[in-house]
């Protein structure tokens, strides 16, 4: 398989802070890699650059052989990266259907269209009700997306993120703050993700990280600190000293 998104030696400094130093790291096509890490390992910051919210202070990040370190987000969006927020991105205080429209809207030609005229478009409408049954909430679809329940807020947005039919997903928490049950749905409907869409998922839930990843990367610091398969991670001391540990530590803190 070849490699869809390959990131040499990337780096950002604020300051006199490195919150990501040297990252390299490549993705394959169909691919699910799972990015574990204490808080403040850099995990966010490292997204940030490569969906183009941050500019890196030097390195390089290919997507499909091309250069887009200094691409702006929207023609990432458009080459076919999507991403999901830690804290959700949607428009609270409108319906699910609308926040449906407007996905599926800014991923077409002629996105700015008058309001009303997109909201009464029949093929949009057609795409927006494909896309709320795949996620089980086109019941809801009037409903404001605020009343919502927090994990059903969640599945949304992951699903609005596939609105744009990407190659690249990348997921950052997808399962915060949901319960139990919740995260195990996320895990299946990641799971059942076809082999066209290539997953990067940042993640503290390690039943969904070993539900999901093919193969993982625990970033401590801004770096790299070890990779490898779900089992060599389980049983890598650097992984325990690290992550674990400083998950127990944060645990026992409250």
């Amino acid at each position: 398989m070849a490699a869809l998104l390959e990131v040499e030696d990337l780096s950002v400094h604020f300051g006199g802070l490195a919150a990501v130093k040297n990252v390299t790291f490549t993705i394959e096509e169909g691919e699910r890699l799972g990015m574990i890490g204490p808080n403040g390992a850099g995990k966010t910051t490292l997204f940030n650059l490569l969906t183009g919210q941050l500019r890196p202070s030097s390195g390089k990040v290919r997507f499909k052989g091309q250069d887009i370190t200094h691409k702006p987000v929207f023609a990432r969006t458009q080459l076919g990266i999507a991403r999901s927020f830690q804290i959700t991105s949607l428009f609270p205080n409108e319906t699910l259907l609308t926040n449906a429209l407007i996905a599926l809207q800014g991923t077409r030609s002629g996105r700015y269209r008058v309001w009303g005229v997109f909201l009464r478009d029949k093929g949009l409408q057609g795409a927006a009700q494909e896309l709320l049954e795949s996620i089980d909430l086109w019941d809801k679809r009037q409903e404001v997306v605020s009343s919502l329940a927090y994990g059903e807020q969640r599945k949304l947005e992951m699903g609005l993120s596939l609105a744009s039919g990407p190659e690249l997903l990348m997921l950052d928490e997808p399962s915060c703050g949901l319960t139990p049950t919740e995260s195990q749905d996320i895990t299946e409907r990641i799971r059942a993700l076809g082999k066209m869409i290539t997953v990067l998922m940042i993640a503290h839930d390690m039943d969904l990280v070993f539900g999901v990843a093919e193969r993982i990367i625990l970033l401590h610091f801004g770096e790299i600190s070890c990779e490898g398969t779900c089992d060599e991670i389980r049983a890598n001391q650097t992984v325990k000293d690290i992550y674990m540990g400083s998950h127990k530590a944060s645990t026992a803190g409250g």
